[in-house]
């Protein structure tokens, strides 16, 4: 193509063209436009892009990209996943509040220990009754444990108005997590082998036997002067009102749980370590 031709069809795209609308009637024109054919061309693509851009936009930003292809699913599986954790942050905080109740009412002597619990629904009552169900193979392992030796720990006299008494530990097992009430921590956690068996660690009766939201036991003894707490407990073998022996068998270890041990003397929480030898 010569510079000539060139010339001439940017001569051509350039070229103004008049655009004139007339009365039907008297034929004398209305308005009129000016236009060239690089400009009709240079507007349809501004608008064509503009047009893509704010589609694009409202597709990222704004609901409407949860009704194409390829989107409802992942917003359906967040939507649910979002929905179980609040469920989760509700039973949960709901049974942290149910345990913080009952401790301040056993700290204070106002629990009564033969409370019953009545459970809302019908369905956790038959779980409930499913979890606690001892058939012939469980009451073998558990009267196996309990003729296991108990063994005699350690003796120490708390206060000089208070006799000396025999302190069981809980569990076998090594201290993961200490005593550290500056962070909220009244106790402490032992790491126990597989179905390791839990142990009251004075003579006292059951007040508390709560199943918490991970399907685990908080067991609360109350002793003549002490007041023991037993936390994540997989299997409980005494109920609310229980009247138990010191070194008796109150629960079971199962999984890789950990078992949470609290020690109170006189509505103040005391160092398990302190008392006890792990």
């Amino acid at each position: 193509m010569t510079e000539d031709n060139k010339e001439s069809l940017w001569r051509r795209l350039n070229r103004k063209y008049r655009l004139s609308v007339l009365h039907e009637e008297t034929l004398t024109e209305t308005m009129h436009l000016r236009l060239s054919w690089l400009g009709v061309f240079t507007f349809f693509t501004l608008m064509f892009l503009l047009t893509i851009g704010l589609i694009s936009l409202l597709i990222l930003y704004t609901p409407i990209k949860h009704i194409l292809p390829g989107y409802s699913e992942d917003f359906r599986h967040q939507l649910i996943t979002e929905t179980a954790r609040v469920d989760s942050l509700g039973t949960s905080l709901e049974a942290q509040r149910r345990y913080l109740e009952s401790l301040k009412q056993v700290v204070a002597g106002e629990a009564v220990s033969d409370t019953i619990i009545s459970l809302d629904s019908l369905q956790m009552v038959m779980r409930e009754e499913l979890l606690m169900a001892k058939n012939a193979a469980t009451e073998e392992f558990i009267a196996e444990y309990e003729q296991k030796e108990k063994d005699n720990l350690q003796l120490f006299d708390v206060q000089n108005t208070l006799p000396v008494y025999t302190i069981f530990r809980p569990a076998h097992g090594v201290v993961t997590e200490k005593y550290a009430p500056e962070l909220g921590k009244y106790g402490i956690r032992l790491n126990t082998p597989d179905k390791e068996n839990v142990t009251a660690v004075l003579a006292g009766s059951v007040v508390l036997a709560e199943r918490e939201a991970d399907n685990t036991y908080t067991l609360v003894l109350q002793h003549e002067h002490h007041l023991s707490v037993y936390r994540s407990v997989g299997q409980v073998i005494r109920r609310i009102g229980d009247v138990v022996q010191a070194g008796e068998t109150i629960g079971l270890m199962t999984g890789d749980k950990q078992l949470g041990f609290e020690l109170w003397l006189n509505g103040r929480s005391i160092n398990p370590e302190e008392v006890i030898a792990f």
